[in-house]
């Protein structure tokens, strides 16, 4: 009892440069009271003294502004910082050498007696304000981020940020001076923001667009400065016919302006009316109509 005490007193002091002395800790720090009041609870509650069980947990709660139910596992080197607001449900499982901070929920998602709340693994932090809701499990070594959500499993090694809790970055594995890598509040330097990144995406994209939008409309003003005099029909058959000043262009066929137009068509206008007059008569007109068109085609295209 009084090792695990002893214990619990060296981990303030390695994650809070505050603390000063041992009676500060055991005086001033409600972490520490809530967690010596968990366990009596605890102990309570695994002998079957239920009702007295609660009645200490709710005591701790009334002192502390923690709430820790008595039914809760919780590993050594557990440490709650500042404390106000933690919640800690019936069936949270936590793991060795925790740290969580004020306003930190793990809460349970369902109604039903039976696992419904988080487990959590070894050297988890939870950042203040966070929120891990349901039977989901935290893997060892991550980082939950102040004002997270998380309501699915979180691998192992790796920090999460955001609403709902996403990953963002894999946990450095190094040294600092004085001992390992503690990132307070779960937050790393130069963490990048999922949102920002996301934005980021999205621009990049529409930077590609428009290069290629700007690439397509120089080809097409490159083609119409090389045919600046190109004109369209359509024959009454649908296809498209250009008419330029190098020859008549049908389809994938050519043929020159001096083939298709007669000697008293002169220009484009000649050509145009010789297409269009071939375009009726291949509609199936009667033959009597067919016949005028055939000469009306003569007159204006020639024998």
């Amino acid at each position: 009892m009084f090792t695990r005490i002893r214990n619990d007193i060296q981990v303030v002091f390695d994650r809070d440069p505050a603390a000063r002395t041992v009676l500060e800790i055991l005086l001033c720090y409600p972490g520490m009271h809530a967690l010596l009041v968990y366990r009596l609870a605890h102990w309570f509650w695994g002998h079957h003294l239920k009702l007295l069980a609660r009645l200490f947990s709710y005591l701790g709660r009334m002192l502390t502004g923690i709430e820790i139910h008595p039914g809760a596992r919780i590993g050594a080197g557990f440490f709650i910082d500042h404390g106000m607001g933690v919640v800690i449900g019936e069936t949270t499982e936590i793991g060795a050498n925790v740290t969580i901070y004020h306003g930190v929920t793990l809460g349970g998602t369902s109604w039903r007696k039976g696992k419904r709340h988080p487990t959590l693994g070894d050297n988890v932090i939870v950042g203040a304000g966070a929120k891990i809701l349901g039977p989901v499990t935290i893997g060892n070594n991550a980082r939950i981020g102040s004002n997270a959500v998380v309501v699915s499993d979180v691998p192992h090694d790796v920090t999460v940020v955001g609403v709902p809790g996403r990953v963002v970055i894999g946990n450095r594995k190094g040294k600092e001076k004085g001992g390992a890598m503690f990132p307070a509040y779960g937050q790393l330097e130069n963490m990048p923001d999922p949102v920002v990144r996301a934005i980021t995406c999205v621009l990049e994209q529409m930077h590609h667009l428009d290069d290629r939008l700007e690439a397509l409309e120089g080809r097409e003003k490159a083609r119409e400065t090389a045919y600046p005099s190109d004109e369209r029909v359509m024959p009454a058959d649908g296809s498209e016919i250009r008419v330029a000043a190098g020859g008549v262009h049908r389809g994938s066929n050519v043929e020159g302006i001096q083939a298709a137009a007669p000697p008293t068509a002169t220009g484009k206008k000649g050509v145009v009316d010789c297409l269009q007059g071939h375009a009726r008569v291949a509609k199936g007109k009667s033959k009597s109509e067919g016949t005028q068109e055939k000469e009306e085609m003569q007159g204006g295209c020639g024998p």
